[in-house]
């Protein structure tokens, strides 16, 4: 447009609120990522454990439908803490999967493109950009671990009445606070990765190595020197330690072992680390990858 129109007149039309400018990134995100027939098909695996745990908890009230399946109540798994538990960490793994999916093209893209001064010249911050990358996994992996879930906890407080509902609320809240941890774990590792391995395959490669290479490490650790301390080094260990103290079901001996230490032979008794261990090593992790992306995500300009 010639300069000498004049016509040229501001956007006069009504603004998106401050609050909600970041929930412009997931939703253009999600316009790529259901485009694609696989992950549509994993995503919906990823509801067959709740289906299954479902069924399992209609069972338990329902004596006419055991009586046709020929089994006894006592042959099924107890609706309990453990059971939520136990589905809890399956959904964490169908989590860890959509991540390897979506995650690790999520920055790169932008950063490949040098799409993020386009980004950050308009008046959308850099806490914003991180927190609408983010919420692009936030809200895919909740529809798969705590939404689920917390549904079927109240689907079996229905069924089994107030009192028990009463009774296990922490279920609830371990349900709630734990999804939590593990999405955002997933998220911030997803998006530090994502901002410093440009390449998608060795980005998705890093983030399989990230949770598996040190637990490697902590399992000679904890068998060379007959301890545990080496799983403060596995995240798979630290999540499951901090689920269980949630849920209230963590043992600290986890058993005895025979070894030999100058020639003799004794027996040792393993503990697990405490769980004050587990959340300040995972306060850690989450810290680092907090600073790895303030250190990549920012504005520049490319001089030729």
């Amino acid at each position: 447009m010639a300069v000498y129109d004049h016509s040229y007149k501001p956007y006069s039309g009504e603004g998106t609120p401050r609050w909600s400018r970041f929930l412009i990134l997931p939703r253009h995100s999600y316009r790529g990522i259901f485009q694609s027939k696989l992950f549509i098909a994993i995503f919906v695996a990823c509801f067959i454990y709740p289906l299954v745990a479902s069924i399992l908890i209609y069972l338990h009230h329902n004596a006419e439908a055991l009586a046709v399946l020929e089994m006894a109540v006592r042959k099924l798994m107890p609706i309990d803490a453990e059971f939520f538990e136990n589905l809890l960490i399956g959904q964490g793994m169908s989590a860890f999967f959509i991540t390897l999916l979506i995650g690790p093209p999520l920055v790169s893209r932008d950063m490949t493109n040098n799409a993020l001064p386009l980004y950050l010249c308009r008046p959308f911050s850099r806490a914003e950009y991180v927190v609408g990358k983010m919420s692009v996994l936030l809200i895919l992996l909740s529809l798969i671990t705590w939404v689920p879930i917390l549904l079927l906890f109240l689907f079996q407080s229905y069924l089994e009445g107030w009192t028990w509902f009463t009774q296990n609320l922490r279920i609830a809240g371990a349900i709630f606070v734990g999804s939590w941890i593990w999405i955002l774990l997933l998220a911030l590792l997803s998006l530090a990765i994502s901002s410093w391995v440009k390449w998608r395959i060795a980005a998705s490669a890093a983030l399989i190595g990230v949770f598996f290479i040190p637990a490697a490490f902590g399992g000679a650790i904890n068998n060379i020197f007959l301890t545990r301390a080496g799983n403060l080094l596995s995240l798979p260990n630290l999540l499951k330690s901090a689920m269980s103290g949630l849920f209230g079901t963590f043992v600290a001996q986890t058993g005895r072992i025979r070894g030999y230490m100058n020639g003799r032979r004794v027996f040792v008794d393993l503990f697990e680390p405490p769980l004050w261990s587990t959340w300040l090593v995972l306060c850690v992790i989450c810290a680092f990858c907090l600073l790895l992306l303030v250190r990549k995500i920012r504005a520049y300009e490319v001089v030729s």
